[in-house]
């Protein structure tokens, strides 16, 4: 993969409606794309960790455009007692600019939306609310948080009950400190362990029932599961593919052997993304819109 470091990226600003600005982190392939990902980070992860997997996919022709996080990396903003955000301003502010930009850079081809763990839900949820805009979903160590899925069930139970408690205590959740996630907002520290507790999601400010949103979706969905993840264990990720039981859904596990003997847990995979890639591209390519 030496060779891939000559696909630069391009950072466009993306300005959201409240004022708030970020940047887009854009890899172009040295072709013609065949289609569009735009890919959203795991909690707590900014964009630029993701350029080896851009990179990789831009290989493959697909252009790729990743997503920053409010309060991580280039975002203007960081979680505190006088700023604060949940799911609803990711999902109707900030992704509705960021798609807006990417659509603008590469117009009229088809688009994607992935995620790596709580960008493949958010994925899932924006192509809920936007599913005549989105060909398909990528899912990478990604799955529904309901702490029923888990092994040590009852710790990761406690874990949702308490993690409100502790932002609201502190001001933010204070994920580099917990050595989980970054430091996150008290909106979206009780939005994520709201479905984590629940096993469904529920978007303080919004309205929207998501239950029904997600089953009426018929778009294709590719879910990657890596074999030692006990964060994106099998359970957790077949409670999020059965959240969409009309889309046909494709699952595939990777193992060590698959990713040049790079543990296959919820973040090693980064260090080599090739086969990922590989299974994205392909899965694209495949579930080609006519």
């Amino acid at each position: 993969m030496s060779d891939l470091s000559i696909i630069t990226p391009t950072a466009l600003p993306v300005l959201p409606a409240d004022g708030a600005r970020f940047e887009l982190l854009c890899v172009a392939p040295r072709r013609v794309p065949v289609a569009m990902l735009y890919w959203l980070p795991a909690m707590g992860v900014s964009a630029r960790h993701y350029l080896p997997l851009a990179q990789a996919l831009a290989s493959h022709d697909v252009a790729v455009a990743v997503h920053e996080w409010r309060g991580i990396g280039s975002s203007s903003v960081r979680a505190g007692w006088r700023s604060n955000w949940g799911y609803r301003e990711l999902l109707e502010l900030d992704l509705p600019a960021g798609m807006a930009t990417a659509s603008a850079r590469w117009p009229g081809i088809r688009l994607c939306v992935g995620g790596h763990s709580l960008g493949g839900q958010l994925a899932c949820l924006h192509a809920a609310l936007h599913p005549q805009h989105v060909s398909g979903i990528a899912l990478v160590a990604s799955g529904a948080p309901y702490w029923r899925r888990f092994r040590r069930a009852p710790w990761i139970g406690l874990g949702y009950v308490a993690a409100p408690w502790l932002a609201a205590a502190c001001g933010h959740l204070p994920g580099r400190w917990l050595g989980f996630a970054g430091n996150e907002a008290r909106g979206v520290t009780g939005d994520w362990a709201r479905s984590g507790r629940r096993g469904r999601y529920v978007v303080h400010g919004m309205s929207t029932d998501f239950r029904a949103r997600l089953a009426g979706l018929t778009q294709p969905v590719l879910g990657l599961r890596l074999r030692d993840d006990w964060l994106g264990p099998a359970g957790s990720l077949d409670w999020l593919l059965r959240r969409m039981p009309l889309a046909a859904r494709r699952h595939q596990v990777l193992a060590p052997a698959d990713l040049d003997g790079v543990a296959a847990d919820h973040f090693s995979w980064m260090q080599a993304p090739e086969a990922v890639a590989r299974h994205i591209a392909g899965w694209m390519a495949a579930d080609r819109a006519p």
